[in-house]
């Protein structure tokens, strides 16, 4: 296997042979040649792995925008929604650890993208037999998928902290928030080809005031409207639009295939790893994770970033949108939602670097929480353009905030990473698995309340581990004893070589591996 390794791998093999037992790289003792070349095959890395998730999301961000209007009859749609993340959850317990360890993070990534695929055909004939089981395959293929991706990531950005001289956190949010850009663009790409499809046999009409009554606030999926803007497309534009689709996951695993890296750690853990097996292990690992109050603590808010992008994408999209101005208009809206939430991510994880997360937390809750407030008391109507924009737009900025900020808040505050992004696809998983549930069966109003619920607890006790964090750390300032669970480990490992208290029992926490085995009493009552 080390002979597979990349001429890049090999020209940076010096470095990585001078690295600490946890994969930290001894900065000083790397040429500038050599650090030079690391740093952009980080980089290199960093943008590859974006692009790859940018094709495939240009398809599945799309379609899942359009399932509850495209496939309304019976709850469909949605209901396949709700089952891809029925399969994420179950897999996120089983199956991420054994497949990189068998197949390292470049190779899971890459079949993990192509389960996608499937679910893309099956839309070409779209009925319970087929949407249903191809669904679950997508769901367990997701998990390993974000596991590698994060694992990744956080491997990557932390690397190039060290190599740099940054802040491990900042690093590591900057990272994420150039991923999100690539990621939540899929969103522009994806919709821009659904709304130029849809639009092609659409021609202007006067807007019938007494179809679009029972839109926004008032819908109800159990109603029977007369409404025209709910029926479903021509079938040769369904076939045009999911065959791009199937077309972009294929490319998304190819570009994974073709040009990604693998981590140089991985090649080594595959040579140990005879073949698959399921792996029960981080069944107890993920909820032994809980025992840290940080991460109870976490769990409304993680619920809430999946119910708030499920809200978005079936309940918007449907209620506010294709009842009171067509399915057509879906992609062309939802296109400034990728285009801010793009922008947001990259823009939101460079200005945490002087804000910190606090101020982004409360910037996310301010925005939705007027946009909620603002679906409560506007009716939709096609002549009022500017406010489904506006809408969109907060949506977005929010979304924006939630995906990085969340993402690297599990990065930095915990050590345990596959436990810890275990728990977080786990809870964010069943925030779709609700929000997508409830679709079919509950009006607009309540759920618009129970969105505006799990916001307010989940920054109530978000609220909470940031107090916790901040006492912890003036604690820890005075004590010189650092609280290995929730300080980077960037600020453990710049101790210099000669202090002595670094050599002194209990102030020099244990390592073994990359994983720190001693965490903190007070985060495990």
């Amino acid at each position: 296997m080390p002979e597979k390794l990349s001429k890049m791998n090999k020209e940076a093999s010096i470095a990585h042979q001078k690295m600490r037992p946890e994969g930290i790289y001894h900065v000083d003792e790397i040429d500038d040649r050599s650090r030079r070349k690391l740093r952009l095959k980080i980089i290199k890395n960093l943008l590859i792995v974006g692009f790859a998730f940018m094709l495939l999301f240009t398809a599945y961000l799309a379609v899942q925008n359009l399932q509850s209007s495209l496939n309304a009859e019976a709850g469909l749609g949605t209901a396949s929604l709700s089952v891809i993340y029925i399969g994420l959850i179950l897999s996120c317990l089983f199956v991420p650890v054994p497949l990189m360890d068998m197949l390292g993070c470049k190779w899971t990534i890459c079949l993990s993208i192509l389960c996608y695929s499937p679910y893309m055909a099956a839309n070409f004939y779209a009925s319970w037999w087929t949407l249903m089981p191809t669904a679950f395959i997508l769901g367990v293929g997701g998990a390993p998928l974000w596991a590698a991706k994060c694992t990744y990531l956080s491997q990557i950005a932390s690397d190039y902290a060290d190599l740099t001289k940054q802040s491990r956190e900042a690093v590591i949010s900057m990272f994420f928030g150039v991923f999100f850009m690539f990621f939540q663009s899929g969103q522009i790409w994806g919709n821009l080809i659904s709304a130029s499809i849809f639009k092609t046999d659409i021609v202007d009409r006067d807007v019938d005031e007494e179809e679009i009554t029972d839109c926004g606030v008032h819908f109800c999926p159990d109603h029977v409207l007369n409404n025209t803007n709910l029926e479903r497309p021509h079938d040769n534009q369904v076939y045009l639009l999911f065959g791009i689709y199937t077309g972009c996951s294929l490319a998304a695993a190819a570009v994974v295939a073709i040009f990604f890296d693998q981590l140089e750690q991985d090649v080594t853990r595959m040579s140990k790893t005879s073949g698959f097996k399921l792996d029960f292990s981080l069944l107890p690992d993920t909820f032994k994770h809980l025992r840290h109050l940080n991460q109870l603590l976490l769990i409304p808010l993680t619920i809430y970033s999946g119910i708030e992008e499920a809200f978005a994408a079936a309940e918007f999209t449907k209620a506010y949108i294709t009842c009171s101005w067509g399915i057509h208009m879906v992609g062309y809206i939802m296109i400034s939602y990728g285009v801010v939430d793009a922008l947001w991510s990259l823009c939101g994880g460079q200005l945490t670097k002087f804000t910190g997360r606090i101020p982004m937390f409360v910037l996310g809750t301010v925005v939705h929480a007027a946009a909620i407030l603002t679906m409560f008391l506007w009716q939709p109507h096609p002549d009022e353009k500017a406010v489904y924009f506006i809408i969109v737009i907060a949506w977005a900025i929010g979304d924006g905030v939630w995906q990085t900020q969340i993402n690297s808040l599990y990065g930095s505050l915990f050590v345990e990473q596959k436990a810890a992004f275990s728990n977080y696809r786990l809870w964010e998983s069943l925030g779709f698995v609700i929000a997508f549930a409830c679709e079919q069966y509950l009006c607009t109003r309540p759920k618009l309340w129970m969105t505006l619920g799990w916001l307010t607890a989940g920054m109530i006790l978000y609220g909470i581990v940031e107090f916790r964090n901040r006492n912890r750390t003036a604690g820890d300032s005075a004590s010189a004893q650092p609280d290995v669970e929730n300080v980077p480990l960037a600020s453990i490992h710049q101790k210099e070589m000669g202090d002595k208290k670094a050599q002194n029992g209990s102030d020099n926490p244990k390592c073994e591996g990359d994983t720190l085995t001693e965490a903190t009493k007070d985060e495990e009552t």
